[in-house]
């Protein structure tokens, strides 16, 4: 506006109305009107402002001008009829644990626990301003839905091949195994107890200062410690705790926020983490809420390309990227580690807008160029290139492999399309990325532009129980290589961890200067509670039923006891090769959903969350396998009985 003013300002009153007067159409005879200089130069000048304020939204660069006038709040998201009808037609086929800068914050250290907010907001122009799809409207056209549309927690149950818990809840009829499990139960509820006593409703808890730690990864969303442990507690048999904690999400989960959240995180741990609530409980509870959490994502798909933005405001809608991320690109693990859980989105309430964001991704994946069969951490959400040719199993890459081998699964070994881009991968992976150290151990290198770097990370160590899941499922003449594979990979990580002093493993490790699985420099050799190295013990135990998993598993305890176990919780440790340890001071809310669930994974019968009939999400919340066959019939069945 100020522009516009200067630029009226700088012609004289006299050659306003000059002007108005060589116009066409506007002197007085012409149009039979007598109006005052004054008048017509007023009227002159307001135009002239409009029309300079309306030009800003139609500049190349519009985007950026509305930024200056609009704050994020007046921007409204999308409706769901328009990203409908931006979605490209279903059918056309998305989807490691991203965590590091994506999966999971590399945070153990006060100076850098806190994630970057990232850039600002990108919104698109042109984009609907109307007010999405209230819930009560949809509950409305919900009325006249068939039954088989509608989906069923009874038939539901009926579908799975055991009961979720198993027989006796999983206990072990082995005493030592038994008690090993007791024990992680323990654990579990120590760290509840503490989390609740000071640091209740918080996202996670400091346990060394005794109180409460918010973080900057879920916007104002909190109580991130609750929603990651409601599935733990259940399955573990802690139902006050687990009272408590439905309690907490009945009264105080309050999803309206307006602070900037990670698309990412909050998927893994809000929305995985309340779908799996609802499919063990069957509280309906659990299933409204993460439908309405579901809805606030949406927005962050609406970019040129259907690729979400990293960054979202749940409360306004408005997207944009990290400030980190090279070029405002979107990250490999980030927006491929949502397939599972849009999946369910869809299937709980009978919308395909959720498959059709994760399809659509899919689909832009399998049209560009991969190079040398392998896909690069960053994509640019507006062009839908690859912004740089760095590529890791670890830290921005891994658990978009995982969902894909996940996505063929769960979707009961019919989901050929994830298959294919799994193996593929696989393939690429293998040619390029796997490495023999000269000590012998098996490790992922990362590629960067065609120069492999001998680092494995913590995060990567997730890989040995992928490729173990997935090791059936593969060519005949490779399912036994496969599976050899994954326990080369376990067994590096394993390696990790004992050649350190207090038995843990540190976030990086090296295969280069006579280096063998060791951190050689300062900034890797911390430890935050992470999950990956106990997660593939659990899947390769389950999968060949070796003890040594086990005995791997518990020497993880006693390290965790011996050096993580504080006063008033677990923290993290910032040197693993040290015995004077210096802890932290942050219980990560993944240490509770994830470390603790596949110990006691690892100590239960095999029937405690069948792998025949669940998938873990990257965040260790267990969905079930969809199976539509089955309830379709049920629906039938029901429909049929109930004439």
């Amino acid at each position: 506006i100020g522009l516009c003013a200067l630029l009226s300002a700088a012609v004289p009153r006299g050659k306003v109305s000059m002007v108005f007067r060589k116009l066409p159409g506007v002197s007085a005879s012409g149009m039979g009107l007598r109006l005052s200089q004054k008048f017509v130069f007023l009227l002159f000048l307001s135009g002239l402002v409009t029309l300079c304020f309306g030009a800003l939204f139609f500049l190349p660069d519009s985007v950026r001008l509305k930024r200056i006038f609009l704050s994020k709040t007046e921007i409204q998201p999308v409706t769901q009829e328009h990203l409908r009808g931006m979605t490209p037609a279903k059918g056309d086929g998305g989807g490691g644990k991203a965590k590091g800068l994506s999966r999971k914050p590399s945070v153990s250290h006060e100076a850098t626990e806190e994630r970057l907010p990232g850039g600002r907001a990108q919104e698109e122009p042109g984009l609907s301003r109307s007010k999405p799809e209230s819930a009560s409207e949809r509950a409305t056209s919900s009325d006249h839905r068939s039954d088989s549309d509608t989906f069923s927690f009874h038939r539901f149950k009926r579908c799975l091949a055991k009961a979720p818990l198993g027989r006796d809840g999983g206990k072990p009829s082995d005493p030592q195994t038994h008690e090993r499990r007791e024990k992680v139960k323990e654990m579990m509820k120590f760290a509840w107890d503490n989390y609740k006593h000071f640091a209740w409703g918080k996202n996670e808890l400091r346990p060394l200062t005794r109180n409460g730690h918010i973080g900057n990864m879920f916007g104002e969303c909190q109580g991130a410690s609750i929603i990651d442990s409601l599935d733990t507690l259940y399955i573990m048999g802690l139902m006050e705790e687990y009272n408590d904690a439905k309690e907490w999400v009945q009264t105080s989960l309050d999803l309206n926020s307006n602070g900037e959240a990670s698309l990412f995180e909050v998927n893994i741990r809000y929305v995985g983490g309340l779908l799996s609530a609802y499919y063990l409980t069957g509280e309906e509870l659990f299933k409204t809420k993460v439908l309405e959490l579901g809805e606030k994502l949406l927005p962050a798909f609406n970019t040129p390309t259907g690729i979400p933005r990293g960054v979202i405001n749940l409360g306004s809608g408005t997207s944009w990227s990290w400030g980190w991320a090279s070029a405002g690109s979107s990250i490999l693990a980030e927006f491929g580690t949502l397939h599972l859980e849009f999946v369910h989105l869809s299937e709980l309430s009978n919308n395909p807008i959720y498959t059709e964001k994760v399809m659509n991704i899919r689909k832009l994946l399998n049209k560009i160029e991969k190079p040398h069969g392998l896909y690069p951490n960053f994509l640019s959400p507006v062009s839908g290139n690859w912004v740089q040719h760095h590529v890791s199993i670890g830290g921005l890459g891994d658990s978009f492999y995982e969902y894909l081998i996940k996505s063929y699964l769960m979707s009961d070994k019919t989901d050929e399309d994830a298959k294919n881009m799994y193996y593929s991968a696989l393939e690429a992976i293998e040619a390029n990325l796997v490495q023999k150290s000269p000590g012998g151990l098996t490790y992922m290198a990362e590629w960067r532009g065609g120069i492999l770097d001998h680092k494995m990370g913590h995060l990567a160590c997730f890989s040995g129980g992928m490729i173990g899941i997935g090791a059936d499922d593969g060519a005949q003449e490779k399912r036994q290589h496969y599976l050899d594979l994954a326990a080369e990979i376990t067994h590096t990580c394993h390696e990790s961890y004992t050649r350190s002093a207090t038995k843990l493993g540190p976030e990086a490790f090296r295969f280069d200067g006579g280096a063998e699985a060791t951190a050689t420099r300062l900034s890797d050799r911390y430890y935050i509670l992470r999950p990956e190295v106990i997660e593939s013990y659990m899947y390769m135990w389950r999968l060949t039923h070796d003890p040594k998993y086990r005995e791997w598993g518990w020497e993880a305890v006693e390290a965790l006891e011996q050096h993580c176990r504080v006063e008033s919780g677990f923290s993290g440790i910032r040197d693993v090769y040290t015995m004077t340890v210096s802890h932290d001071n942050m219980q990560q809310s993944f240490f509770l959903s994830e470390t603790l669930k596949y110990l006691y994974l690892l100590f239960s019968d095999d029937d405690l969350l069948s792998l025949e009939d669940w998938v873990f999400n990257t965040e260790a919340h267990p969905l079930p396998i969809v199976r539509r066959s089955c309830m379709q019939d049920g629906a039938t069945q029901d429909k049929t009985a109930s004439k």
